[in-house]
């Protein structure tokens, strides 16, 4: 940046770290569709992209909610096998902890700083 009398250095990219709560974004509601999505329509227990349900990984019937971090893309026949039980009963391992979606705007962020060896 230049005037008459100064030059300043100042950085190509700035990172905001703070914001308006009021301009939060809400994840979308826990449904097939964006399970899916977020699953990459991949079974989260065998890997398999045939036949897939939805499995709630602590079961409702003990206490589970349908909740993001609780909710998972299964094929119908690792969902069939789980039954209504908890993973540890039938020893069963989920290839990747379910977890909300972020934001496509942060995510692209975290990608950029990820590229620039910046920390997120």
């Amino acid at each position: 940046m230049r005037s008459p009398s100064v030059v300043l250095q100042i950085f190509d990219h700035i990172r905001l770290t703070g914001g308006n709560s009021e301009r939060r974004w809400k994840a979308p509601p826990v449904n097939r569709r964006e399970v899916f999505r977020r699953d990459y329509h991949t079974c989260q227990y065998c890997g398999s992209t045939k036949r897939l349900t939805l499995d709630h990984v602590i079961p409702r019937s003990k206490g589970g909610t349908h909740t993001w971090d609780n909710v998972v893309a299964a094929c119908e026949r690792c969902n069939s096998s789980k039954g209504d039980r908890l993973l540890h009963e039938i020893s069963m391992i989920l290839k990747t902890k379910p977890k909300a979606p972020i934001h496509p705007a942060i995510m692209s962020a975290e990608q950029f700083w990820k590229e620039q060896g910046g920390a997120v």
